[in-house]
């Protein structure tokens, strides 16, 4: 599948986002097709460095024992609508971070699912209230975007509830990074 496939207005609507979204091909290891420039910062990768690419190309060498298993059991099947997950992630430039990671399936009106939309947030280094203010735009991005696929036939698959910004998840992400920035770690 390559880019022409992708709905004109699913694209426009990609680069006018603040935050960081990536779209994901369905089979042959889910190559990314498009992201847009907030991901671009994030990870400071260019399209020509991750389109065609599958995403797990920015964990490198990190375990994510915990995050992968999440993330293949959203990808193998019909159960789970929606994902979301710290992973450890390198920006291009060898530095970690953690990422919170949204994942939801976007679907054709008959049930097909025809892309992976995710979205990125680096929540290594980030107060609560930044996270709160990411949620909210991300909630903001999912409800804007209904009406957007809705005009090319499909339907984002998930709800609002995969949303929930806690602090445990800062918490975490701090503890993460603390281990990612101890001595003997790449």
């Amino acid at each position: 599948m390559d880019t022409h496939t992708i709905p004109t207005e699913l694209k426009a609507y990609f680069e006018t986002s603040h935050i960081a979204l990536a779209l994901a091909s369905v089979g042959d290891d889910n190559p990314l097709l498009l992201v847009n420039a907030p991901f671009r910062t994030l990870t400071g990768y260019e399209d020509a460095d991750v389109v065609g690419r599958n995403c797990r190309l920015l964990q490198r060498d990190a375990e994510n024992r915990e995050a992968r298993a999440k993330i293949h059991a959203f990808l193998e099947g019909d159960r789970l609508a929606s994902v979301r997950t710290p992973i450890v992630n390198f920006r291009k430039d060898g530095r970690p971070f953690v990422n919170l990671l949204y994942m939801s399936k976007l679907k054709t009106l008959s049930g097909e699912v025809r892309f992976l939309f995710a979205s990125q947030f680096d929540v290594s280094r980030s107060q609560p209230e930044l996270l709160s203010a990411y949620d909210t735009e991300l909630s903001r991005t999912l409800s804007r975007l209904s009406p957007t696929l809705a005009e090319s036939g499909m339907v984002i698959e998930g709800s609002l509830m995969t949303i929930a910004n806690t602090v445990a998840t800062v918490a975490q992400a701090k503890l993460t990074l603390a281990d990612l920035d101890a001595p003997g770690f790449p």
